[in-house]
């Protein structure tokens, strides 16, 4: 009997690991926003089984002009995309049933800017952020109880310009993303070379203040675009559009510091490039780039774990026209790529050990695919 009662024992905590193992997250909701002046409708959601990589349609929500960028509540219960409709750009709210991936419209407030391409949310469900690109500016909007939003509540409006007239005649704010401590929004300006930094107090009837220092440049007609902080946290990874590099800076409690650039580009490249979207593996091990026009391209880097610089690992076709946007499922199996031009989303496997993708098969056709989130489906 003691011998049995002693083999439990042993046994115990690994079934209980086996048991929370089967149990962790493997399904999820895809959301996919798009442009609406081609063949798409809307926002649409895909099941998304990270074990095997498979797709399948669950749901679509039309009459939604050009939702060209999205973000989910930390709850899972609101979705706020922007409606990219020229001069007078929109947010729009809906709430969201993860388990059969349905939307559906609660209300529409303007951005106060052109362009608006870029939103996020705070955790505490308080504020979205907005970059309007065309604007040049940083709108917030509050969120109310039930989800709706409020009418912007301050208004952030860059100055200045860059070298190249044709892309940087005035401010081009492309993304505004919170720390990872949320007491900081960082956000990005195309057009006039900047990185900004701005405190967030997220009780307060204007919640951004400048930091100090209140932004970093990088090189003259960059064009910053997207970001991306690293797992600990201690970098930040940008990306520029127009040179289609990527800048590894040290971050300390909304200072930043630049220590590497590394390009998107392979050797000799003289065409016309475009930088876009960035991501970072959930192991923190390796970054994902994609660049368009004449290039096409995933690029991929492993993460020095002690610096946080750079090492080039492989660069691949998008198998598409202008990738957009990318993500990486959350058990790190899979990346998406976006193509805008094509109208198709590319699945490729990751190697974990390697950080190479291949191909893997499960694409999906839909009009104008512009941006990829993942949430779990409860």
């Amino acid at each position: 009997m003691k011998k049995f009662l002693l083999i439990i024992s042993l046994l115990f905590p690994v079934l209980i690991y086996a048991q929370h193992k089967k149990t962790a997250p493997s399904t999820y909701d895809l959301l996919i926003g798009t442009y609406t002046t081609g063949k798409s409708k809307g926002i649409y959601v895909y099941r998304f089984y990270a074990e095997t990589g498979r797709v399948e349609y669950l749901n679509e929500i039309d009459g939604v002009d050009n939702p060209s960028y999205l973000c989910v509540a930390s709850n899972n219960k609101y979705v706020y995309a922007v409606n990219e409709t020229g001069k007078n750009g929109e947010v729009s709210a809906f709430s969201f049933d993860p388990k059969q991936g349905k939307l559906v419209f609660i209300n529409k407030e303007p951005s106060s800017g052109a362009d608006p391409c870029y939103i996020s949310v705070d955790k505490q469900q308080k504020n979205v952020f907005v970059a309007n690109y065309g604007g040049g500016s940083l709108s917030v909007l509050p969120v109310n109880k039930d989800g709706s939003l409020g009418a912007v509540s301050q208004l952030v409006k860059d100055e200045g310009h860059g070298v190249n007239k044709d892309r940087q005649e005035a401010p081009h704010v492309h993304i505004a993303m919170l720390s990872p401590d949320e007491k900081y929004v960082l956000y990005s300006d195309l057009g006039t070379d900047k990185l900004n930094i701005m405190r967030y107090h997220a009780s307060h009837p204007q919640p951004l203040s400048p930091a100090s220092p209140a932004f970093i440049n990088v090189k003259d007609g960059e064009g910053p675009r997207h970001i991306t902080f690293s797992n600990d946290k201690k970098h930040v990874y940008l990306l520029t559009e127009m040179g289609s590099a990527v800048h590894v800076l040290d971050y300390d409690n909304g200072k930043l510091k630049e220590k590497q650039s590394i390009t998107l580009l392979s050797d000799g490249f003289k065409g016309q490039t475009a930088g876009a979207a960035i991501k970072i593996s959930p192991d923190g091990k390796f970054l994902y780039a994609s660049n368009r026009l004449e290039t096409n391209e995933i690029s991929v880097y492993a993460i020095n774990e002690e610096t946080g610089e750079l090492a080039f690992v492989q660069r691949v076709s998008a198998y598409g026209k202008n990738p957009r946007d990318l993500t990486i499922d959350p058990n790190g199996n899979f990346l998406l790529v976006a193509n805008q031009n094509s109208d198709n989303i590319i699945v490729y496997r990751i190697d974990k050990k390697t950080g190479k993708i291949n191909r893997f098969g499960a694409d999906i056709e839909i009009g104008n695919p512009v941006c990829l989130k993942f949430a779990p489906a409860e």
